[in-house]
């Protein structure tokens, strides 16, 4: 009896415990992040306007904002005696280039409407270029001394969102970002101002009242 037990205690197996295993961590899901805002349009007419006549439109955030810069740098030039375009619309901050064309001598003299000051008077030979930077948003008045019946008109905004009213006095600005603006209308020496939401959806802004 002895020997049968010390028999079958020698046969026994023991069991190999089981490895032991650890559960990788499930990966967690970064945050969705919410798509950017379908930009607007904003479009209007000038109140109380006159055919024919001229009338420059601004749109600006009333929070501000940094906007892409230009990617061709605005020219005047003069041709013919002639300052080309008579409106030339320009960003604040960013260069601006003069251009001499014709076979005379030009200078190119600009004073801000507004504060009566020059920005700068220039002579500027034939085939010749000068650069400025405008610092300051404004309306800027183009002349030269040398002949005084050419002139010109420069608006240098911080906002990309500037034109000239249409011939029927109507205007609009494409991809608008969502946000509140002022819009400013120069028309016939008066100046009005109205406030605009553009939104997202519909991406459409309120346009000015008529």
């Amino acid at each position: 009896m002895a020997g049968a037990i010390l028999l079958a205690s020698s046969c026994a197996k023991s069991e190999p415990a089981p490895a032991a295993t650890s559960a990788a961590p499930a990966a967690t899901a970064a945050p969705a992040r919410p798509a950017p805002a379908a930009p607007g349009t904003v479009t209007g007419k000038v109140p109380g306007f006159a055919p024919g006549a001229f009338a420059i439109v601004v749109l600006e955030p009333k929070t501000p904002r940094e906007f892409p810069a230009l990617t061709e740098t605005p020219v005047m030039d003069q041709v013919g005696q002639t300052f080309s375009p008579a409106v030339l619309f320009v960003r604040t901050g960013q260069p601006v280039e003069f251009r001499n064309s014709d076979d005379t001598l030009h200078n190119v003299h600009v004073t801000n409407e507004d504060t009566r000051e020059g920005a700068f008077n220039v002579a500027i030979p034939t085939e010749n270029t000068y650069s400025y930077i405008f610092e300051q948003d404004g309306f800027y008045h183009v002349g030269c001394d040398i002949h005084p019946a050419m002139s010109a008109e420069i608006i240098s905004t911080t906002t990309p969102f500037a034109t000239m009213a249409s011939a029927d006095g109507s205007y609009e600005f494409d991809d608008v970002p969502p946000g509140s603006y002022r819009l400013t209308i120069y028309s016939g020496g008066a100046k009005t101002q109205s406030d605009v939401d553009v939104t997202a959806s519909p991406p459409r802004g309120t346009p000015s009242p008529e």
